[in-house]
């Protein structure tokens, strides 16, 4: 594991770490839960797709924290100026693993804020519990992108269930949502099977690519 600082287009300092496979044939950005409800790099989604990608061989992953949480510079600013550090993660990920496909993945709040990205190096999207309402689904650029995305919903999610979810992206290119059974919004005990459809999915872009 490496400790690193990204800096955003508009001067930010990013708390982040970076893991896995010195030469990869597949790279992950990986981003957290809303801020103002405890939300860091270190919490169990986010935490559990890490370790998992980190142990995947052949795979790079970073995580980071969102600005003003932790060691991040700046203020939380409701998904819109986030944008700007997932892309910050992006860049360093794709200049350090040239070439290779890269996935986005996140839980809740950064699951959305990652669905707002439109850049033609992201080869999929894994994501964990999206409200999809923290940002307008309007801005969401992955609905037209052909590169797969899978949500991951809770069966009994408290605030976006399955049906919710499917409802909203009807009409997205190459999008399905896989309902975890018996989970709501935090996973809880069913964290392994949600790590292993996240893992499984990694497999599915690298044979794609």
């Amino acid at each position: 594991m490496a400790d690193l600082t990204l800096t955003t287009s508009d001067g930010e300092r990013l708390q982040a770490e970076s893991g896995g496979s010195a030469e990869p044939s597949l790279a992950v950005v990986i981003t957290h839960p809303h801020p103002l409800m405890g939300g860091d790099m270190y919490t169990p989604v986010p935490g559990g797709f890490f370790r998992a990608a980190c142990e995947r061989p052949g795979v790079a992953a970073l995580r980071f924290n969102f600005r003003g949480v932790g060691n991040s510079t700046g203020a939380h600013d409701e998904g819109r100026a986030e944008r700007l550090d997932v892309a910050a993660a992006i860049e360093h990920l794709a200049s350090a693993a040239p070439g290779v496909p890269l996935v986005l993945a996140g839980w809740s709040f950064g699951a959305d804020v990652s669905l707002t990205v439109d850049d033609d190096r992201v080869a999929g999207w894994y994501l964990a519990a999206p409200p999809l309402r923290v940002v307008d689904p309007a801005e969401m650029a992955a609905a037209n992108s052909p590169a797969p995305k899978v949500l991951a919903v809770g069966e009994r999610d408290q605030f976006n269930p399955p049906t919710d979810a499917a409802a909203t992206t009807m009409g997205w290119s190459n999008t399905r949502v896989d309902m975890i059974a018996g989970a709501d919004h935090f996973f809880g005990v069913e964290l392994p099977h949600l790590v292993d459809g996240f893992t499984a999915f990694l497999d599915t872009v690298v044979q794609g690519s």
